[in-house]
């Protein structure tokens, strides 16, 4: 994310102007608009002319500069655009106000955002401007007859190849080296800043030697780790091992796997730890929460009045972060997001326990 500018807007607002660089930068986007928001860019809307009204035509598309009062924002994550809806509340075509438009932003669209901006919101925007800076990583996991590469994106990871090769005795065994090479090929295709290869036993370094020959350049990128298992079960070891940290250590998903597995020990055990909404806002009323886990699907919700929760989402992250507590917004993405939306979208970790 680049932040172009950043001032002052009507009734107290920010007003901010950035360029998504990325799918991660539109995804962070779609979690800090919300309804109310004054939403200003360039886009094109097909305009109807006095002549056209009798023909009928549907008018001519043209390029205009409008104003949303925002209503509605959608991430299209496989189109790779952001849909930002709403009333048009300032043109460069006046007989064009008060019509409903949809603006899709994509990758290197200028935006400028007007709101009042909660904390959490523009530390995110902040972390994305500074995330710009991380190197893409891939996480490739390998074990005798299958390997799988994963890409690491700030909205979570995500498979991008997957090999079987039988290797070892039998009739339709391969030699190993065709699944270190279809490995490689894909490694150097994606052409990542780094990669860590993961799996169990000795597989993996076998793979990095073949790496080393037919694949230098892949090579001198990689880092090996010991997994018990390969795909997604390996990606989770890797991230809860914090080897990503080490190549990306402005990763949110590394923080996410670590805390969501200390808050689940913690509640297996009977230690410091709560979840759900209503025993979270209690703890945090008793300055007992030392770091708030929400999920950002919920956060959301509550705050655009669509949730179900009786506690007030805002009250309770202030209360923790008046209290010196760290607050975590979760990706709802992402494996440890989905564990947390399973407790009620809602978590803390304890500086002591509640009776």
């Amino acid at each position: 994310m680049r932040i172009q500018s950043r001032g002052r807007g009507e009734e107290g607002r920010t007003r901010l102007t950035v360029v998504p660089e990325n799918v991660d930068d539109l995804w962070h986007l779609s979690y800090v608009l919300e309804p109310g928001d004054d939403v200003e860019g360039d886009t094109s809307r097909r305009i109807q002319r006095a002549d056209d009204q009798m023909r009928d035509t549907g008018g001519e598309r043209e390029h205009i500069h409008v104003t949303l009062e925002v209503e509605d924002v959608e991430f299209a994550r496989f189109a790779n655009r952001l849909r930002v809806g709403g009333t048009i509340v300032g043109c460069s075509r006046e007989d064009q106000l008060g019509h409903h438009h949809t603006i899709n932003v994509e990758e290197h669209d200028e935006l400028t955002i007007v709101k009042h901006f909660k904390p959490d919101q523009m530390e995110r925007i902040e972390e994305a401007e500074s995330a710009s800076e991380n190197p893409d990583v891939a996480i490739a996991t390998v074990e005798e007859g299958e390997a799988h590469v994963h890409t690491v994106a700030q909205y979570g990871t995500e498979e991008y190849a997957s090999f079987t090769r039988p290797t070892g005795k039998g009739e339709y065994a391969r030699p190993r080296e065709e699944l270190f090479a279809e490995l490689g090929e894909a490694l150097a295709h994606l052409d990542p800043d780094a990669v860590i290869l993961a799996g169990p036993g000795f597989t993996k370094q076998d793979a990095l030697d073949h790496f080393d020959e037919e694949f230098p350049d892949v090579s001198e990128k990689t880092t090996t780790v010991d997994t018990s298992g390969v795909g997604d079960r390996g990606v989770h070891e890797v991230l809860k091992r914090g080897a990503l940290e080490d190549v990306q250590t402005e990763t949110r998903i590394a923080r996410e796997a670590e805390l969501i597995d200390d808050l689940t020990e913690r509640m297996a055990t009977g230690e410091k730890a709560t979840y759900g909404p209503e025993a979270v806002a209690e703890a945090a009323e008793y300055g007992a929460i030392e770091t708030l886990l929400v999920l950002d699907d919920r956060l959301r919700e509550e705050r655009q009045g669509r949730g179900d929760w009786d506690v007030d989402a805002d009250e309770i992250i202030t209360s923790v972060e008046r209290q010196g507590g760290d607050v975590v917004v979760f990706s709802g993405e992402f494996d440890p997001g989905q564990r947390l939306k399973n407790l009620g979208g809602i978590a803390g970790l304890l500086r002591y326990r509640l009776e």
